[in-house]
């Protein structure tokens, strides 16, 4: 017998925010082919390591994918590589990060340098969001 409180389907759960089929084969494709600084990170975050918080990696939401996703948090983390940097590129992270943000969503973007040579730092920016998170008002 199925559990009538949860979705027939993945992504009628609401924290995918509708996302496509299409998006969740995309999502596992590029969990199978990980950036250094996206198994780096992914290491400190798993398994609830960091403040007993759930992340997941490769994260469908809506018709984008979230290097990483906290729904406790409601937070996004983006890890961007020197191909950030490029004119276009920029732009469409912009576009998108005004998207997921009007979906209520909060984004943290690091540069894959900031993990790979000081990861403390960036779980400590991590940690801040949560505690500034807790003070705000709901």
């Amino acid at each position: 017998m199925e559990d009538a409180s949860k979705p027939a389907r993945p992504q009628d759960y609401p924290f995918f925010h509708q996302a496509k089929a299409s998006t969740f084969q995309n999502a596992a494709h590029l969990r199978k082919i990980a950036t250094e600084a996206e198994k780096v990170l992914w290491e400190q975050l798993r398994g609830r390591k960091l403040n007993d918080l759930k992340f997941r990696r490769q994260h469908s939401i809506h018709q984008f994918i979230a290097d990483f996703y906290c729904h406790e948090l409601k937070l996004v983390i983006e890890l961007d590589g020197s191909i950030h940097q490029l004119s276009d590129v920029a732009q469409y992270d912009q576009y998108r990060e005004t998207l997921i943000k009007e979906l209520g969503l909060k984004v943290l973007r690091f540069s894959n340098d900031e993990v790979l040579k000081d990861i403390n730092a960036v779980l400590s920016k991590i940690i801040e969001y949560k505690t500034l998170s807790e003070k705000e008002p709901t």
